[in-house]
């Protein structure tokens, strides 16, 4: 079935996280993503969990058969003068290349924009690093713990904490390098909108630190502005509380909000008082009125506060596990989660999308690949190599 990006063809050069769900993200779309890997070791996230039955296995990790699914798979070594050759003529029938390499690595292996664009005029380009190709952190190395607190957003995490003393958390999982990927992917489509309707091919710069800058709009731009709003709002009212069954989150800094979350309590005279009447006497006076809100979620589950928050209008929802995403009603309604076979994992199910097109929807065309899976079908009967050229290429560690 025809999907959006149909014919559109992209090359991964990305490891672990980032740069290969920016290409997933357009793979799901319809693009033809090939996914090239370092001969031998493959993707590092190969090597990390979970693994079926806590098995390490570099072709059954989950997080690598998640952030590879509906890609081709090859091999190929860039240091090496025929791999370089090789690469370069993938690129000369590519739309879109994304790679993840530290700043001037591609300029140095001689495959840096100005070079490719030689022979691909119409070629996208998008690099994403820790923090940009230019400025005086452009080399430096960078892991998710590092990005997330380098971006503030473990701020945010703080301020949500009704506990002042307790340090700052990154976010879990990889949440920060998901987020990069997003913005790569936005900015990698924009450029082939610009391009498919007149523009020409353009190098993009997505630095992993200003994704994440980008999604602190209120915090960044109340410092920016006025930097006593920071202090305000770590007395903001609510936030992640303990419930009968687990936590809910619940945010009324605004005064219809806070109204909303009074009257889901049932108006209590405490809340009727002077310590109450605005923003600033009740941020005053949280370390009192923090307590008599909790007390109150306590005897009330997360989703009788949920329903109770979604009649009165206040913004509240409860903490999930990942057992009640996957088993939830609206999800499985909604056919979130998908079945896909994999020829080493076997069935596991996987999320989709978070859109739905009525004309080009979602297909799990295929399973992440194998490490060099579809070397026969790219080199041999793409680009021309015999099955002898093949195997003298993998002898001498082209592939």
């Amino acid at each position: 079935m025809e999907q959006a990006l149909s014919g559109v063809k992209v090359l991964e050069y990305c490891n672990f996280v980032s740069g290969p769900y920016c290409s997933k993200l357009i793979a799901d779309l319809g693009a033809e993503v090939i996914k090239i890997e370092e001969p031998g070791t493959g993707d590092e996230a190969r090597h990390r969990g979970p693994f079926p039955g806590d098995i390490p296995d570099p072709e059954r990790s989950g997080l690598f058969l998640y952030l590879n699914t509906n890609k081709l798979g090859i091999t190929l070594n860039l240091e090496s003068t025929a791999g370089k050759k090789v690469f370069t003529e993938l690129v000369k029938n590519t739309d879109v290349l994304i790679e993840d390499t530290t700043p001037g690595t591609m300029n140095n292996l001689g495959l840096g924009y100005d070079s490719l664009k030689e022979v691909n005029p119409s070629l996208i380009m998008t690099s994403i690093t820790p923090y940009g190709q230019t400025g005086p952190y452009r080399g430096y190395k960078a892991h998710h713990l590092n990005i997330y607190h380098s971006s503030g957003q473990a701020q945010f995490s703080y301020s949500m904490s009704q506990n002042s003393n307790l340090p700052p958390v990154k976010g879990g999982g990889f949440l920060g390098d998901y987020d990069a990927g997003l913005s790569g992917a936005v900015a990698t489509l924009a450029a082939f909108f610009k391009r498919t309707f007149g523009g020409t091919g353009q190098h993009i710069d997505i630095s992993r630190q200003e994704s994440l800058i980008s999604l602190d709009r209120i915090d960044i731009g109340s410092f920016t502005n006025d930097t006593s709003m920071v202090e305000r709002r770590r007395g903001m009212l609510g936030g992640l509380m303990p419930c009968k069954d687990g936590h809910v989150v619940v945010l009324a800094p605004q005064q219809h909000q806070w109204e909303a979350m009074v009257q889901m309590m049932g108006n209590p005279v405490w809340a009727m008082g002077e310590k109450c009447r605005d923003e600033f006497a009740r941020s005053e006076h949280a370390e009192e009125l923090q307590p008599l809100i909790n007390e109150w979620m306590l005897e009330r589950t997360k989703d009788e506060i949920y329903h109770l928050g979604q009649s009165y209008g206040c913004p509240a929802a409860p903490v999930n596990s990942t057992a009640d995403v996957f088993n939830s009603p609206q999800m499985k309604e909604r056919g979130f989660f998908a079945d896909i076979v994999h020829s080493k994992a076997g069935r596991l199910s996987y999320p989709s999308a978070s859109y739905k097109l009525s004309e080009t929807p979602w297909q799990a065309n295929r399973a992440a690949p194998l490490l060099g899976e579809h070397n026969q079908e790219i080199y041999c009967r793409r680009l021309g190599f015999s099955s002898e050229e093949l195997a003298e290429m993998k002898t001498s560690g082209v592939i």
